[in-house]
């Protein structure tokens, strides 16, 4: 059997599909594409290969068919399974240095082996029976931290996120659609800490900065780059393209499409 005829599937507890990464967990790519941006990088994967997306970091997935097909299988690194699996194999980390969104696997036949061994226990839903799933988690875990010792600092590091630069920080994640609460913890602060911290780094608040920031740069994307509005509302963070142009126009005066059609200027 072939990588290609693998069908999708996800083993482990349920997770968000939000930009917030809740637990760690390892994509395998069978068929299709997947381009993931980080905040900062965008990394690219192909049929046959592999990564791990890592808890407590933001990222945004596309996903393109391939011959109207996309396959993948997915396996969650939940905390509770990781502390398991730490107490059994003795396992010390270390705080990792790394702090991409998505760590690069060494390339090696036994992780597609193991994506094939999985085939005769999947379910109708695609998914493994409960009663083999953590087993065959325990499997991948183990061939992954045989060729990716580094992993160990990474997966069981179970430290919550420490206070950081929340300037930086929110400069470089602003077009992520998530909570005030998200970006709390993710900077280390609780939601009452990381409003006060905000107003008096940017004399305003999370909210009101977060709309008028993600505005400067759709605004810059139309003018100097040809966007259209309906090619980046989502990108720039905005739920549907209805609140983009109706907080663009608030801002501006005139509908996002004007900047395209009339090249206005600010």
């Amino acid at each position: 059997m072939k990588y290609t005829e693998i069908k999708s599937c996800y083993i482990g507890p349920e997770i968000s599909p939000e930009h917030f990464i809740a637990e760690h967990f390892f994509l395998y790519l069978a068929k299709g594409s997947i381009e993931g941006y980080d905040g900062v990088n965008k990394y690219n994967l192909k049929p046959g290969e592999y990564c791990i997306a890592r808890k407590n970091h933001l990222a945004r997935y596309n996903k393109q068919k391939q011959d109207g097909e996309f396959e993948k299988v997915v396996v969650i690194f939940d905390t509770a399974f990781l502390k398991i699996f730490a107490e059994k194999h003795k396992i010390k980390a270390q705080k990792s240095e790394d702090d991409a969104a998505f760590a690069a696997l060494k390339k090696t036949n036994l992780v597609p082996n193991f994506i094939l061994s999985l085939m005769p226990y999947y379910n109708d839903g695609g998914e493994i029976d409960e009663t083999f799933s953590n087993i065959k988690r325990e499997e991948l875990l183990l061939i992954l931290l045989k060729e990716n010792p580094q992993l160990t600092d990474i997966l069981f590091d179970f430290a919550p996120p420490q206070k950081i630069d929340l300037e930086a920080y929110m400069n470089r994640n602003y077009k992520f659609n998530i909570s005030m609460e998200r970006f709390a913890y993710l900077t280390g602060r609780s939601i009452s800490a990381f409003k006060r911290d905000f107003v008096a780094i940017f004399s305003d608040t999370p909210s009101r900065w977060l709309i008028q920031r993600r505005l400067k740069e759709g605004y810059f994307l139309m003018e100097k780059k040809g966007k259209k509005p309906s090619d980046i509302y989502l990108d720039l963070g905005f739920e549907d393209l209805s609140h983009f142009s109706f907080a663009f126009k608030k801002k501006y005066g005139f509908a996002p499409s004007d900047v395209l059609k009339l090249g206005k200027k600010v």
